[in-house]
């Protein structure tokens, strides 16, 4: 027998990840934070919006963790989306589509047993009857959906349509007492009773949160379900869906006076250990958090100092004895929480987990 050569052994490896951040996502968690919703709101049903690839997290294997765990409506944002989320599901759930049909897919949908979410007239102009679709108020968002003018005409395009739900979306829920919530419920309550016989949903993460006058047939959490209760102050405990780490390349002792980073925006005031980590806005960490994020190692909180790079964040590791190159440093889960994050970045938990997390599960970071 040949003794392989190293050339050989290269060619049956696996292929290097492009990046080195990695994400390990925690489906039952996702199944948890599912449970806490459907425990909320006891007398709807609870949907599971598994959109933009569910937050970042993988659609697939958190719609079968959801799907076990008895979640049987589904809502995606694209009719791509949906193909993806019916294939991983088998033909049993219902599985939504936000967006609607578009002219290129409308066909399809009854053959896949998908249910198209309605938000215009020329959008049921092109459903036509198809099969059953579920119609998208607006009530104040001005975002998608049939508007107060177009309610009756509506009323009487869809009179031979089975629809399967009613919706709209609130557009201030984050505050629980913003005054635009009860304004939107009255008027849902309104325009819904055109359509007696079909089923209502209005609220989603947010707004199943607000009370049980919220939750009418079905509830539709989406970023509770990834680990953030989406208010603007004392979001509920809910379960960490994602851990995302970076290796540490490089550790140095740097002198007062030293400065950190492109701009040198930070200066050592004092001698200090540093550590670089193979991690920036190319991974989707975002830039926002220069010189405000962290990085967990140790058990402690490590500050960045100055500015997040396309590649590598530098990051305050003095008096930690863990921090070595190799070593694994936390950005994002139990030890840095999403809405803190969020907070520190100056966005929202839904941009932290598309961007960040979502980033790293396509360039490399295995769950």
């Amino acid at each position: 027998m040949t003794a392989a050569t190293p050339d050989s052994e290269t060619s049956r490896a696996a292929p290097p990840e492009p990046r080195l951040a990695r994400l390990r996502v925690n489906a039952a968690a996702i199944a948890d934070n599912w449970r806490f919703f459907k425990k909320l709101a006891p007398n709807a049903a609870t949907a599971a919006v598994v959109k933009a690839d569910a937050y970042g997290l993988g659609a697939p294997a958190a719609a079968k963790a959801l799907a076990e765990a008895g979640a049987r409506t589904f809502f995606t944002a694209t009719f791509g989306e949906a193909l993806r989320v019916r294939k991983a599901l088998g033909d049993g759930p219902q599985i939504m589509v936000l967006n609607g049909p578009a002219a290129n897919d409308a066909q399809h949908f009854a053959a896949l047993k998908l249910t198209p979410v309605l938000n215009s007239l020329e959008q049921i102009t092109l459903w036509n009857g198809r099969g059953p679709a579920a119609l998208h108020i607006d009530t104040g968002m001005n975002r998608l959906g049939i508007g107060p003018d177009e309610l009756a005409q509506a009323a009487t395009a869809l009179k031979n349509t089975s629809l399967a739900l009613i919706m709209s979306h609130l557009a201030c829920a984050s505050d629980m007492t913003h005054e635009m919530n009860a304004t939107q419920r009255i008027r849902f309550i309104d325009a819904a009773s055109l359509f007696p016989s079909a089923p209502l949903s209005l609220a989603a993460t947010s707004g199943a949160l607000i009370g049980a006058d919220y939750h009418f047939d079905l509830i539709r959490p989406g970023i509770g379900l990834y680990g953030s209760g989406a208010l603007d102050k004392d979001n509920p405990q809910l379960a960490t869906t994602a851990l995302v780490e970076a290796p540490i390349l490089q550790v140095r002792d740097v002198a007062p006076g030293e400065t950190f980073g492109y701009g040198a925006t930070f200066t050592a005031t004092r001698k200090m250990r540093t550590a670089t980590v193979a991690l920036g806005y190319a991974d989707g960490y975002l830039r926002t958090l220069s010189g405000r994020g962290y990085g967990v190692i140790g058990g402690g909180k490590r500050p960045i100092l100055g500015r997040v790079s396309m590649d590598l964040i530098i990051l305050d590791v003095t008096g930690c004895a863990d921090a070595r190159p190799g070593a694994w440093v936390e950005f994002l889960g139990p030890n840095a929480p999403l809405d803190e994050i969020a907070s520190l970045a100056g966005t929202a938990p839904y941009e932290i987990l598309t961007t960040f997390a979502g980033m790293v599960r396509k360039t490399g970071g295995k769950a």
